[in-house]
């Protein structure tokens, strides 16, 4: 699989399943925490690449991603996004479907707020653009680390799981403290058709929140699902009747027309 080394610093493994063909549209993927493309999207990457150049790339510090160890700075969701948007650039590409899961999904709302005209379509699931003030005990639950398995520290190169862990609780705290805006605030800037999906049995990201985010948001939509936080593995089959639909149609499904 190729790397990508970006001006942002960062050095990026990523997979691209047709880079010569270049009239299917692109569908670029981004995973969650301890995630890779490949790990967390075996089943969507297969479902989507007879239709889409899918690129699904490995957020720095994990996987095979650079630079190691993986650090949560305050702004390390926008600093993710500066990476996505180099790694466009890298590949020559001006304009993809984006598609996002839990930390990759606030990046995907990021994203289309901080670089409206590169997206076709943006799609996120796991994610609300906001921290409540709910989610302080959660974050909080996360300490220690001792829930990080072996595998995921030999994958993602974790010597000091308690350090890891203490450094996302650090900055989601910071983030809580300031008011907990992530990408809420750019919502009003995001052009492109946005399907936003929650499971109603995710306790990080109550519909409330996400529903605040598409009712700012130009032409967007919410769509739940009797499940958790991963839509795309615990309600495989309707993930793919509504993602389908919503890449198929386009702006016709912003605000829940058809």
């Amino acid at each position: 699989m190729p790397f990508a080394d970006l001006p942002t610093g960062a050095r990026l493994h990523y997979i691209d399943t047709a880079p010569d063909d270049a009239d299917k549209p692109v569908a670029l993927l981004v995973h969650g925490m301890l995630g890779t493309a490949e790990l967390h999207f075996p089943r969507v990457i297969d479902w989507l690449k007879p239709d889409y150049r899918v690129v699904g790339l490995t957020l720095r510090g994990y996987g095979q991603s650079e630079p190691k160890p993986r650090q949560f700075p305050r702004d390390f969701y926008q600093q993710d996004t500066r990476d996505v948007l180099a790694l466009m650039d890298a590949l020559e590409i001006d304009k993809a479907h984006i598609l996002g899961y839990s930390d990759g999904g606030e990046i995907a709302l990021l994203a289309g707020g901080m670089a409206a005209d590169r997206w076709h379509s943006i799609t996120a699931w796991g994610a609300v653009g906001y921290y409540g003030p709910a989610m302080r005990p959660v974050a909080q639950r996360m300490f220690p680390g001792s829930w990080i398995t072996q595998e995921e520290r030999d994958r993602h190169g974790i010597d000091n799981v308690d350090a890891f862990v203490l450094g996302w609780i650090k900055t989601a705290h910071a983030i809580i403290d300031k008011g907990g805006d992530l990408s809420l605030s750019l919502a009003p800037q995001i052009s492109a058709p946005l399907l936003l999906m929650l499971g109603e049995g995710d306790t990080l990201n109550p519909a409330e929140y996400g529903q605040r985010l598409v009712d700012a948001a130009q032409h967007a939509r919410l769509e739940t699902f009797k499940c958790g936080h991963a839509v795309h593995d615990e309600a495989w089959d309707e993930f793919q009747r509504v993602v389908g639909a919503f890449l198929r149609a386009g702006p016709a499904h912003a605000k829940g027309l058809s």
